[in-house]
């Protein structure tokens, strides 16, 4: 029994959880991805009556979409702890300062409507808005990092200071980031708001794709001619290509949706687009978690930074029963508080 299910479908354990890791994270992406664009559009909202109507789009939902990141940040520990051993403790600040901006967010969502003051609410309008934005560029800046790889030595040691975290393509990718979650909330808030809020956030939008195509498409040239290595899975089975390019179409679909206004079909394209960009970094990647700068040996891979065996094989239970039930319940909460947002007395 063990035989067949360290080989369930032909994949070993640790694949297995290098595509649980990824499909969390990856969740988490694309659900609090449109809570970090709604954010970073917050100050452009002018009126009050327009702030509360998008504060309260993602009220019912973004403390669950956090949740993604919680079971993704435990299931990376779980399955990976060297890498939370060599990269979290060598980059603490960086990840500090991730989860300072995570709590002035939550702190501002549920502070703002507390008191009637102008200040009081234009405060943690601020706070809301630069913390929405930080989040969704450190979030770029570590995948970048990830990505060009980081000067891992023996024993998976992290040699640098936390400034090298802050590198010209981390940077790069971090802005692309914040633009790919900027058109993801704005369609997002589309779906949530009507008259002349909604009128303006379809002029929003519409800045928002140029935005992320401009920025994708200088990472992408950039990544293209700097950092080739990204490439080769693809050189090696060239069949791997279909997934570029069922994103560049994902991509490609999203202005042609918004122009005939179905925001719904749009949202769904930018939720692929999120999903095929980071399948695009898992082929890259596979089977290295981590590359190291100073030398191939000192890569961090899901084989030598895997717990034990016993303990995949018990942890993957316990995520075939986990996964369903955190679905059912993103899905349910999105249908209860579906269409418009409307204000009442229990608002924001």
């Amino acid at each position: 029994m063990e035989t067949s299910l360290h080989y369930f479908l032909g994949i070993d354990y640790p694949t297995w959880w290098f595509l649980i890791v990824g499909g969390l994270f990856s969740g988490y992406a694309i659900l609090d991805g449109f809570d970090l664009g709604a954010g970073a559009w917050h100050l452009f909202f002018k009126k009050e009556n327009s702030r509360r109507i998008a504060l309260n789009a993602i009220g019912p939902v973004w403390d669950g979409n956090e949740v993604w990141l919680v079971i993704g940040g435990g299931a990376l520990f779980a399955g990976f702890p060297i890498v939370y051993a060599s990269i979290f403790s060598g980059m603490y600040i960086p990840f500090m300062l991730f989860l300072a901006f995570l709590i002035f967010r939550a702190v501002s969502i549920e502070f703002r409507s507390k008191e009637p003051m102008k200040w009081w609410r234009q405060m943690w309008d601020i706070s809301y808005n630069v913390s929405s934005i930080m989040l969704a560029v450190l979030l770029g800046v570590v995948l970048g990092n990830v990505l060009q790889g980081m000067p891992i030595g023996p024993n998976f040691h992290l040699q640098s200071n936390w400034l090298q975290f802050l590198n010209p393509y981390a940077i790069m990718t971090g802005i692309t980031t914040l633009a790919l979650f900027m058109m993801h909330g704005a369609i997002y808030l589309t779906m949530k708001t009507e008259g002349r809020l909604f009128a303006k956030i379809h002029l929003l939008l519409r800045r928002a794709i140029i935005f992320f195509i401009v920025s994708f498409s200088l990472v992408s040239l950039y990544t293209l001619i700097y950092i080739p290595h990204l490439t080769d899975r693809f050189k090696e089975l060239p069949v791997l290509f279909i997934v570029p390019i069922i994103a560049f179409l994902a991509i490609a679909n999203i202005p042609r949706l918004v122009n005939k206004h179905q925001y719904r079909q749009a949202f769904i394209f930018s939720s692929l687009t999120v999903a095929m960009l980071l399948i695009l970094v898992a082929i890259e990647l596979y089977p290295v978690l981590v590359l190291s700068t100073i030398d191939p040996q000192y890569n961090i891979t899901i084989y030598n930074a895997a717990a034990s065996q016993k303990s995949l094989g018990i942890m993957l239970l316990i995520a075939c029963i986990g996964a369903p039930l955190v679905l059912s319940y993103t899905a349910f909460v999105f249908w209860t508080f579906r269409g418009k947002v409307k204000l009442d007395e229990t608002s924001y």
